[in-house]
C-alpha cells in the first residue's frame, strides 16, 4: 500500500487532486488519498463527489504527511505555504520523519524553497521542488508543466512519475540544486506577464483607433505572433470577463519576484519591469478592485475607459 498525501485544494489543487482520481493514481484501497486544506468544506466536497474513492479527510498538514509516503503541497501563496509549512503544532514541517516525501508545487521565493528543503532533509525526509507552468484549466485538464529540482531519486519513483504524468503534459527535472525550478517558473510566468501586458495595450490601442476587437484578434492568430493565451483570453478581455484562473495578484507576485532576480544577477529587464509596474498598478487600484480577477484583468487599467463602467458590469454580473 501506497499512501499519496495532497496538501492544498484551492484553484490548482482541486484540479489536480481530481486528476490523481481520475486517473486512479490515489484513491484506490492501495494508494489511498489523505487530503487537508485550510478551507475544510473543500474536502468534504471532494470526498462527497466521490464516493467510490479511498479518500481520507485529516485534521492537519502535519497528519497528511505523517500518515502518507508521498505528500504533494499547492498552495495558493508564500504566506500561505510558509505558515502551513512551519506551523510547530500542525504544519507540514511538523509530520515530517524518516523516509517522509514531499514536493511542493507552489511557486515561491528561491529562498523559501531552498529553506524548506532543507528542513525536510535534516529531518530524513526527501523534497522535490516542482511549481508548474499552467492555471486553473490546464490543472483540471491534466495539462501541467512540471518544472521540478530536488532530489533526483523522488522525481524518478514511478509513482511521482505516474502522478505528474496524470496531472500534467510534461515534467522537466533542472538538478539536484532545490531553486533552479523555481528560477525556471519565474522566467515562464514574467514573461507570460509581459506578454499580456503588451496584448492588453494593443487590443485598447485597436479599440481607441475604432478598429473591430474581434477582427483585430483574427489578424493576429493568423501571423507569426499568433499564441494559445491570446486566443484563449483575447475574446474573454474585449467582454470584461475576468473570471479567475490566474489571479491577477499572483501574477504581480510572480513577475515582482523575477524582476528581484533579474536585478539580483545583473541582467536587463527593463521591459518586464514596466509591465510589473502596470501590474502592481492594476492590483493596488481600489476603485477597479481586481486583484483576485484573472490576470487578463490588467487590461482595464491599461485600456483607460471609464471604472465606474467596468465596476458596474462586475456587480450586474
Amino acid at each position: 500500500m501506497t499512501k499519496i498525501g495532497f496538501i492544498g485544494l484551492g484553484i490548482m489543487g482541486e484540479g489536480m487532486v481530481n486528476c490523481l482520481l481520475k486517473d486512479t493514481i490515489a484513491g484506490t484501497p492501495s494508494t489511498p488519498l489523505l487530503i487537508w486544506n485550510r478551507t475544510t468544506t473543500k474536502c468534504d466536497n471532494l470526498k462527497s463527489s466521490n464516493p467510490d474513492k479511498t479518500i481520507e479527510i485529516k485534521s492537519s498538514a502535519k497528519e497528511v504527511v505523517s500518515n502518507c509516503d508521498i505528500c504533494f503541497s499547492m498552495l495558493s501563496t508564500p504566506e500561505a505555504s510558509v505558515a502551513v509549512f512551519d506551523d510547530a503544532t500542525s504544519g507540514t514541517l511538523a509530520g515530517v520523519s524518516n523516509n517522509s516525501v514531499i514536493i511542493d508545487c507552489a511557486t515561491l521565493a528561491e529562498s523559501d524553497m531552498k529553506r524548506m528543503s532543507d528542513q525536510v532533509t535534516a529531518k530524513g525526509g526527501t523534497f522535490l521542488e516542482a511549481p508548474v507552468s499552467g492555471s486553473k484549466g490546464p490543472a483540471h485538464g491534466g495539462q501541467l508543466i512540471f518544472l521540478c529540482a530536488g532530489s533526483k531519486q523522488v522525481f524518478d519513483n514511478d509513482i511521482v512519475q505516474a502522478a505528474l504524468n496524470s496531472m500534467g503534459k510534461a515534467s522537466h527535472y533542472f538538478g539536484e540544486e532545490v531553486g533552479k525550478a523555481t528560477r525556471a517558473k519565474l522566467v515562464v510566468n514574467s514573461l507570460m506577464g509581459t506578454m499580456m501586458a503588451a496584448f492588453g495595450e494593443s487590443l485598447a490601442l485597436a479599440e481607441s483607433l475604432d478598429l473591430d476587437g474581434l477582427k483585430m484578434l483574427e489578424v493576429i492568430s493568423q501571423g507569426a505572433i499568433a499564441s494559445p493565451m491570446f486566443a484563449l483570453k483575447g475574446p474573454k478581455m474585449l467582454k470584461k470577463d475576468h473570471a479567475p484562473n490566474f489571479p491577477l495578484c499572483h501574477a504581480h507576485k510572480d513577475m515582482k519576484l523575477a524582476v528581484d532576480a533579474a536585478r539580483s544577477v545583473g541582467v536587463e529587464y527593463s521591459v518586464t519591469e514596466v509591465a510589473e509596474e502596470t501590474f502592481r498598478k492594476a492590483r493596488e487600484d481600489e476603485e477597479l478592485k481586481v486583484a483576485n480577477e484573472d490576470f487578463s484583468a490588467v487590461f482595464e487599467k491599461i485600456h483607460g475607459e471609464s471604472k465606474s463602467e467596468f465596476s458596474k458590469k462586475r456587480k450586474l454580473g
